[in-house]
Parts: structure tokens; sequence; C-alpha cells
């Protein structure tokens, strides 16, 4: 399958996923302490990393325990990532986080470069500096009184960029052919399901909180929670897919990652006119401007770094 496609695939399921995170933090949690989530996540992950285990025949078995060992870093480091990325949710919203996130190109160009040996020139280097200037639109546009939460948005999303460059570098680099993608991504899970059990052993007010919101919505939140993380695999999955297949990682990204905004902004303006207790975006005309500006800003930029 041409990885074009995998990349529409992924930033669909991408988008909805941002939008289910969205709404668990925001309705379940009421902006406070969504972190706390990961009690659900933390057992879904191992029993996904058992699966995929099995599945792949457990050839990891007389393999380099390096490559293993790094899968799992990259496990760890990907859970870890998503504290910044709820604690930015708590703040801001669905859209324009979605615009944050287009720093990811500009940190797997640079990363590449260093780690992967990935290609790195002057057009591209503008085109990043194009796509950066979409976010900052997003800030300067925003009254005031709110850019204060605005900028700590950012940071916490500029964190959980980061994080999540890392822990996808890592795997991309120690990708190795004894391995299949799914014993590969089965050591991922692990590493996903042991960080989150130690952010929650480590974090009694999450627990509480987790146990709280349970106990408040019933079994009625466990559907919420299913469908987030099975969001979140499949997501996950093709995600890698595509890193490994693309040419470079960053062409991989900047296109994902490009497009994405433009698949979350009007996937939101959708969903807040047929279900805005789902959508909970607040559209208003500039907004509406300031992100088509954003996003040919984003059209602009990738058009230049495939060229």
């Amino acid at each position: 399958m041409n990885w074009l496609v995998l990349v529409g695939i992924t930033v669909i399921t991408s988008a909805l996923s941002i939008f289910i995170d969205n709404y668990v933090s925001d309705f379940y949690f009421k902006g406070k302490d969504a972190n706390a989530h990961r009690l659900f996540t933390a057992p879904a992950c191992m029993i996904v990393a058992v699966v995929f285990l099995c599945i792949g025949g457990f050839d990891f078995l007389g393999t380099d325990p390096k490559a293993l060992v790094m899968f799992f870093i990259s496990g760890l480091l990907l859970a870890s990532g998503s504290i910044p990325y709820f604690k930015a949710l708590e703040i801001d919203n669905s859209t324009n986080l979605s615009i944050f996130i287009q720093l990811t190109p500009v940190l797997y160009l640079i990363f590449g470069w260093l780690f992967l040996g990935d290609s790195l020139s002057i057009q591209q280097l503008l085109a990043f500096f194009i796509i950066l200037a979409a976010p900052f639109l997003i800030i300067f546009t925003t009254k005031k009184r709110s850019r204060s939460l605005q900028i700590r948005a950012i940071t916490y999303t500029l964190i959980y960029v980061v994080i999540k460059v890392l822990g996808n570098l890592i795997f991309v680099k120690e990708n190795v052919a004894e391995l299949s993608f799914l014993t590969e991504m089965g050591f991922v899970f692990l590493g996903k399901g042991v960080a989150n059990y130690i952010i929650m052993y480590t974090h009694p007010k999450w627990r509480k909180r987790y146990h709280y919101v349970v106990k408040r919505n019933g079994r009625k939140i466990y559907n919420a929670f299913s469908w987030q993380f099975a969001m979140g695999v499949i997501k996950n999955l093709i995600y890698q897919i595509v890193l490994i297949v693309a040419p470079t990682t960053a062409l991989a990204s900047a296109t994902m990652d490009s497009i994405l905004p433009i698949a979350v902004f009007f996937m939101g303006i959708v969903l807040t006119i047929v279900w805005p207790k789902f959508g909970r975006e607040k559209l208003n005309r500039k907004m509406v401007m300031v992100h088509l500006v954003a996003t040919v800003l984003v059209a602009i930029g990738i058009v230049l770094i495939q060229n």
C-alpha cells in the first residue's frame, strides 16, 4: 500500500483520537487531572503487548537484547509524553493543539539529520520556518488576557512533541529485519504499560481522581476509555508503519502533521454543528479565518518540503 494512503488513514484516526481525548478530558474529568485515565490504560497496554508478542510467534527469543530494550524505552517515552499532552488539553481545545503539533516535523528534521543521517537542505529549513509561523499566528491573534494560557498550552505541547519525536525515532532507528513489526510494537506497548503503572504509582492524587470519576459516571465511562484506547492503538500502529516506509521520517511527519490540523479543524466544525457535545470547539468567525490562514501556511510548507 502506498505510504500516502496510510498517511490519510493516520490523519483520520489521529483527528478522531484528539477529539476523543478532548472529550474524555473535558466531559468526564472536567478539565482536571485527565492523566488519571492511564489507570485504565496501563493494564490495557500490557494485554496488547502480550497479544502482539504471541502473534509475532516470540521471534525475539535469541535476538540481540539491545534492540528489545530500545523498543521498551521507546514505549516508556511515548507513554510519558501523554502527561504534558493532557495538561495542554486541560488548557486549550483540540483545534489549537493540532496547530501547535506542527512543530513535530521540525524536530523530526533536526533529530533525523543528527541520528538517522536524513538530508537537511536550505529549502527544507525555509519550509519548516513557514510551518512554525502557524502556531505563532494562533498565539498573536489570541486576546491578551488569555495569551498567558495559550503560551502555557504551547509549552506543554512542545514538551509532548519532543518526547514523542524521540520515542518514535528510537523505534525507527532500532527497526530490524529479524523481528516482526508486531513483536517490536509488543515491546513498545510493554514499555507504555510499565510507564503508566509507574506514573500512577507515584501519583496517588491521580489514582484518587480516577476512582472518583469512575464511581461518579459508572460503566459508561469504560466505553469512553475503551474507544480512546482502541483509537490510540490503531493510530500508533499505522503511524509507526508510515515512519518506517516513508522516504524519510521528516517527510512522513511533515506530511501527516501538516494535514492533521486541516482535518481536525474541519472535523471540529462538523462535530460542533451536528454533535456539539462531542465536538466541543469554541468556533467564531475570527477563529475560522485565523485557522484558514494557518492552514495555508502549513500547505505552503509541505509543498516546499516535498520539492
